[in-house]
């Protein structure tokens, strides 16, 4: 998993994070998925390409292994222009093609205040990135957790404790889906 606070667990420990979460239920049922959290509170796509390159070398990544990009939230936050937002999330990509590694790209979608033509520009980036590279796209899974108040911390961008479990629940059946059928 490569992404932002959304997936880093802000405001809680590691083992309280969905992705910690949803490692030790793969550990449980004796499956063969191994989640590597490499999501860094505050990541830009600029911060994510920067340091791809030594994931690959740390995790020796190959062929049969899959990074899931799940960055550009904080990029849309500060109002980044979507030209370098795509930038970014090309070389990545191309940089992981390189190395022969799967690629799946998430959903990723931010509040409507910097107006609809940035939202739409913004949100745009992601299914044309899958089609331009043939990559999978994932849903963005805070849909149905930012919907509810109860699931968001005071700033009402990250999810809190009790969504992780939630949102646990909803990248299992993605990301066994992904690796099998692809």
């Amino acid at each position: 998993m490569y992404g932002d606070s959304i997936s880093a667990g802000y405001g809680m420990t590691i083992e309280e994070s969905w992705p910690y979460l949803l490692n030790e239920t793969f550990i449980v049922e004796g499956s063969e998925i191994n989640l590597i959290n490499e999501s860094i509170s505050g990541e830009t796509t600029g911060g994510g390409l920067a340091r791809i390159e030594n994931v690959l070398k740390r995790h020796q990544l190959v062929q049969d292994d899959w990074l899931i990009i799940e960055l550009g939230g904080n990029d849309g936050l500060r109002g980044f222009p979507t030209t370098t937002i795509k930038r970014n999330l090309t070389q990545m990509i191309t940089k992981l093609k390189a190395n022969n590694v799967n690629i799946a790209i998430m959903q990723i979608k931010i509040p409507p205040n910097y107006g609809k033509r940035y939202t739409t520009m913004f949100e745009g980036l992601y299914p044309a990135l899958a089609e331009q590279f043939d990559i999978p796209i994932m849903p963005f899974f805070m849909d149905s957790i930012a919907i509810n108040p109860s699931y968001m911390l005071q700033d009402g961008i990250h999810p809190n404790k009790s969504a992780q479990v939630i949102i646990r629940d909803i990248m299992k059946p993605a990301i066994e889906k992904l690796i099998t059928d692809n």
